[in-house]
């Protein structure tokens, strides 16, 4: 559970530092930038339904915050 979880994030933080290696190479003049930043985007809905899913069926719990 922990694995995928970690996998999507680290996949949306890699899509995220590619559009910026794009945006610095490419300086607008190809669509690699907007297409990383595509995957960011669908990579962050994945996960957040994922959470969801998981939560809805028990895999994960909402623990809390708690003070003092």
């Amino acid at each position: 559970m922990k694995i995928v979880i970690v996998v999507l994030f680290l996949g949306v933080l890699v899509s995220l530092g590619s559009a910026l290696k794009y945006l610095m190479q490419d300086r607008g003049r190809t669509d690699r930038m907007a297409w990383a930043l595509t995957w960011r985007v669908g990579l962050s809905i994945l996960l957040f339904l994922f959470l969801l899913l998981a939560h809805a069926l028990g895999w994960i719990n909402a623990t809390g915050l708690r003070v003092g």
